[in-house]
């Protein structure tokens, strides 16, 4: 395709970007060099509010892949992705109330911290070496997907935009830790949400008004949202999308280490939920600027596609190929349609090599070395988030052979959030799970998510379950056009039509519901925990949402789980911790003399001011 280039206000408004993200990450190193302790500088010494988290959740997981990726799917596919509103709502209402309460109360900083506390230190090392795996695969993908769109529009080259992003990324996040992160995914989120809006506003006048563009997209079949075939082999449905985007998304929410480390940063847990809500209306705000993107890019593209006529080379290209040609006598506009893509990777990035960091210090370099001085702990942190970020950036290569940019993150979340979501929830949703339960439907879990998930890539699904809407060349140059044709799918084993075809929304499910309920029947099988020895405060009550009426039938569902007695209570409900103590209780195990009240906590704010907290990191 022919390269158009930036002019020097497109450079101009691009490099912006990386300089006030960089300057914010030299603000915070300078402001923050007196508070050298690894606790301010993974969870922000605990005082952060919700405005600025709850617009760093939604930067960093409304990523690159969702500005070039979603409108690409939109456009190919039909606006079915929609349906996404009411799987983010689903995800922010159990995150918030099933699984925040139950971390934020617990004090802890690695959310798998949890999982010893629970079970043992063997299902804490397994499940965070698979979050690390997850994590270094998916930000992989996200560096990729906006370096691949600058290189088409300006013709940078592709591996010198990627290693940019890495260093710019590693810089901000190992000077300032995670309030540097926060904050400038704050900024982010204004970049990204601007870049779309210009997008908006400009392509439906090009279009001649939003009413064209919606006549157009329906005439071309890509109104047609509300698909109720309950076949899970089909690619986008009303079903895959509600049910499979929920358990997709709730493993990225509800038990990710990036998620619930912001969340817990925040000063009281009114806060953090707050976060969560506020967050939510930035997913729908994000997810309607997306959607309407792809379709005002179908009525400018209906009469000749530049996929299917040879133009670009693949699907991904097409959002950055049609903001080039929207804004081509308005210099200064495709920069910023640059920088919004890039604002989606830098907050994804940061916010994963923080997670990443934080995880590896509290889980492997604690355990090793409990008594570490808080400067060099600090000064640990900071080169686990340089190595995690030289490693991130490097995933990228892989990342270039994945194929379509949504998919790929979704899947590679799915493949191994599911597991993960089945493994927490087991954990805080059944008491009678013991450790043996909870390691073999992990293992269980991550098999059959793998086992779907990597037949899909060899055998790829049949094209009457995932081929996209009619796309049009008629009005394209002949010698440009190229036929389209769906892959020959000879050879294929019986499994690949039934199995290996199924939607890869459905991946988390399979391992979520794999991994709870092998762990149900291991548990049954090995002889199950005793509800009397588990800490309440590790246990979500759900059950009284749905027994209200009956204290018996309360009782008899806690499985012995005491929650109604005196101190674990009272604790309860007023979110105290444990967490005086609790680098002993992590070593050596959770005891029921180890619940105790701490000093300067706060009920009803259920806070602790920094006293406490300093209290609790020195003890």
């Amino acid at each position: 395709m022919e390269v158009k280039n930036f002019e020097v206000w497109d450079y101009v408004v691009f490099a912006a970007l990386f300089v006030i993200s960089s300057g914010i990450g030299v603000f915070f190193a300078i402001r923050e060099r007196k508070k050298a302790t690894s606790r301010e500088f993974l969870v922000g010494g605990r005082q952060m509010t919700f405005g600025p988290v709850a617009l760093s959740l939604t930067a960093s997981f409304m990523s690159a892949v969702t500005v070039l990726g979603t409108p690409a799917e939109v456009y190919r596919f039909g606006a079915s992705f929609i349906i996404f509103f009411i799987a983010y709502a689903f995800v922010i209402i159990f995150t918030s109330e099933l699984f925040l309460p139950v971390f934020y109360r617990s004090g802890i900083t690695s959310t798998y911290e949890y999982l010893q506390l629970r079970f043992n230190k063997p299902v804490r090392y397994a499940a965070t070496a698979i979050y690390i795996l997850q994590t270094i695969l998916y930000t992989g993908v996200v560096v990729y997907a906006p370096a691949l769109a600058l290189n088409q529009v300006t013709g940078f080259d592709l591996w010198g935009s990627v290693f940019a992003t890495g260093i710019v990324c590693t810089f901000y996040c190992t000077l300032g830790g995670l309030k540097a992160v926060v904050w400038t995914d704050a900024f982010q989120m204004v970049v990204m949400t601007v870049g779309f809006l210009t997008v908006l506003i400009q392509g439906s006048a090009d279009a001649g008004g939003l009413h064209n563009v919606l006549e157009q997209s329906a005439n071309g079949s890509r109104l047609n949202i509300f698909d109720f075939d309950v076949d899970p082999l089909r690619r986008h449905t009303f079903w895959t999308i509600s049910v499979g985007g929920t358990f997709t998304w709730l493993g990225i929410y509800g038990v990710n280490q990036s998620t619930i480390q912001r969340c817990i940063s925040c000063k009281t847990e009114k806060h953090a939920k707050l976060a969560l809500y506020f967050n939510l209306l930035g997913l729908w705000v994000i997810l309607a600027c997306a959607v309407f993107s792809g379709l005002i890019m179908y009525s400018h593209f209906k009469d000749c596609d530049p996929w299917t006529s040879g133009i670009i080379s693949a699907p991904d290209q097409l959002m950055p190929y049609f903001v080039m040609e929207l804004f081509a006598t308005m210099p200064g506009l495709p920069g910023l349609f640059v920088a919004c893509a890039f604002s989606g990777t830098l907050s994804t990035v940061a916010a994963s090599i923080n997670a990443l960091a934080t995880v590896t210090f509290e889980d492997f370099v604690k355990s090793c070395f409990p008594h570490l001085s808080d400067k060099l702990s600090t000064w640990i942190s900071k080169g686990l988030c340089l190595l995690f970020g030289v490693i991130c950036t490097s995933m990228a290569v892989a990342a270039s052979l994945l194929g379509s940019v949504v998919q790929a993150a979704l899947s590679i979340h799915g493949m191994c959030g599911g597991p993960m979501l089945g493994l927490f929830s087991l954990g805080i949703l059944f008491p009678f799970v013991n450790w043996k339960g909870a390691l073999g439907g992990l293992l269980t879990g991550i098999i059959l998510s793998f086992w779907v998930a990597i037949g899909a890539l060899i055998y790829p699904a049949p094209t009457s379950k995932t081929w996209p809407l009619p796309l049009s060349t008629d009005q394209c140059v002949p010698s440009n056009v190229t036929e389209s044709v769906p892959p020959l799918l000879s050879s294929r084993p019986a499994i690949a039509e039934t199995w290996y075809a199924l939607s890869y929304l459905y991946y988390s499910a399979v391992g979520c519901l794999g991994c709870m309920a092998a762990g149900v029947i291991i548990s049954f099988a090995t002889g199950h925990q005793k509800g009397k020895d588990i800490q309440p405060l590790l246990i979500r009550p759900v059950c009284n949402l749905f027994c209200f009426w009956s204290k018996k039938y309360k009782t008899l569902c806690w499985c012995g789980v005491q929650h109604d007695s005196g101190t674990e209570q009272e604790n309860l409900e007023n979110g105290s911790t444990w967490k005086q103590g609790a680098e002993s209780v992590l070593r050596n195990g959770l005891r029921r003399e180890s619940l105790v009240h701490v000093p300067d906590y706060d009920p009803k704010d259920k806070n602790y001011d920094n006293m406490a907290l300093e209290k609790i990191t020195h003890f």
